[in-house]
């Protein structure tokens, strides 16, 4: 029996995911929690307690640390576990991001039932997935314009803050964050800090 961890926000959704998986014989989703915060805290508790690993399936976009930074902290935790990316947001860098991360499936909520069953078969055996229509995506749009840096300050651009505000939040000097934020314009062909936020968005660069 595959145990199976989920997290995401969306009750609607993460509960008719529970039902659906539930329904495999060979899988049983343990349980399923709202945020990646109480997916870690649970992962912990399994494996201090020395119970199998199990599957995380974790929504890539949710309050607090999102999907792919839950991912990372539970990888740091337990090298190699299964994690599994799900998400309305199927962005190139998204995909990158888990990639690179260490998640070993990445796939769209569009995705069947029985798809989602198997891809959780397939990561817990070890492989990989990645929805192949993202996956094509993702290598027509090549690589970020962005620094990290410069990608860290468009991402707090994105609700409108002033630059005092991103400066703050981002930990750096007003002025370098105007050259940041000056940098990513100039890279992005755009005339303000809020449209190269955007942008970046659409490419998921951010």
């Amino acid at each position: 029996m595959i145990a199976v961890l989920m997290a995401d926000d969306e009750t609607l959704i993460r509960s008719a995911m529970a039902t659906m998986l539930g329904l495999e014989a060979d899988l049983e989703v343990v349980a399923h929690v709202d945020s990646g915060e109480e997916l870690l805290a649970l992962w912990r508790q399994r494996a201090e307690a020395g119970e199998p690993e199990a599957v995380a399936v974790i929504d890539l976009q949710m309050p607090g640390i999102d999907g792919i930074e839950t991912a990372t902290e539970l990888l740091a935790l337990t090298p190699g576990a299964g994690t599994l990316i799900v998400t309305s947001h199927g962005r190139p860098g998204y995909l990158k991001k888990a990639l690179t991360a260490g998640v070993r499936g990445f796939l769209p909520k569009t995705t069947s039932a029985a798809t989602l069953a198997e891809v959780i078969r397939t990561v817990h055996a070890g492989g990989r997935y990645v929805d192949p229509e993202l996956a094509a995506d993702a290598i027509s749009a090549g690589d970020s314009l962005l620094t990290p840096r410069e990608a860290d300050v468009l991402e707090f651009a994105a609700d409108g803050s002033s630059v005092d505000e991103i400066a703050k939040r981002a930990h750096l000097s007003v002025g370098t964050t105007r050259n940041y934020l000056s940098s990513a314009m100039a890279k992005l062909g755009v005339s303000n800090r809020y449209e190269a936020a955007l942008k970046a968005r659409e490419h998921g660069w951010i």
